[in-house]
């Protein structure tokens, strides 16, 4: 009869947590699908880019293939303009090591006089134009080195520290740029 019992247990000790665990799930979906530890919000779908897509200033130089690419999207370059490309510059010089794995562009739909060094200067074509216009003017966006449009940031309200560890998070993953 011992042996009926240890069979139990032993059978239990097996089938108990895979049961438990399945109940929980189904309880509590969002448990599992809820929330995420970014604190910029994914682009979904992600918005793919073709070369044509960006079309530099001034014979500038310069591809969303390699590299992260920081973009701002606006109509004008105002002051908060000039105060995220500020910000994106903070951003870039404290990722130390990394920071050669970033760019910073601006891509601005109007006419502009902006030429601060190491920003990208670009015009969006009007195909990125328009999937852009989902979302809120003046805003901070994440390419990543592929030139997939992959997240976004309010740059209202915008706090360094966290697109820093977004960043951190995504370059130690990334095997990629």
């Amino acid at each position: 009869m011992d042996s009926k019992k240890e069979l139990w247990v032993l059978l239990a000790s097996f089938v108990l947590p895979i049961a438990l665990g399945t109940a929980f799930f189904y309880w509590n979906p969002t448990a599992f699908t809820g929330s995420t530890v970014n604190y910029g919000v994914f682009v979904n779908p992600i918005i793919t880019t073709e070369e044509q897509d960006v079309r530099f200033f001034n014979n500038t130089q310069g591809s969303l293939q390699g590299l992260w690419t920081l973009t701002y999207v606006t109509n004008t370059c105002d002051g908060a303009c000039k105060k995220t490309l500020k910000d994106m510059k903070t951003i870039r010089i404290l990722m130390n090591e990394n920071m050669r794995r970033i760019q910073r562009m601006l891509l601005i739909n109007g006419p502009t006089n902006i030429q601060e060094a190491g920003v990208l200067v670009a015009h969006p074509s009007a195909k990125l134009s328009q999937q852009l216009t989902q979302f809120p003017n003046n805003t901070l966006f994440l390419i990543d080195p592929l030139g997939n449009v992959m997240m976004h940031y309010n740059p209202q309200t915008l706090i360094i520290k966290r697109v820093l560890k977004d960043l951190k998070r995504l370059f130690k993953y990334s095997r990629i740029g």
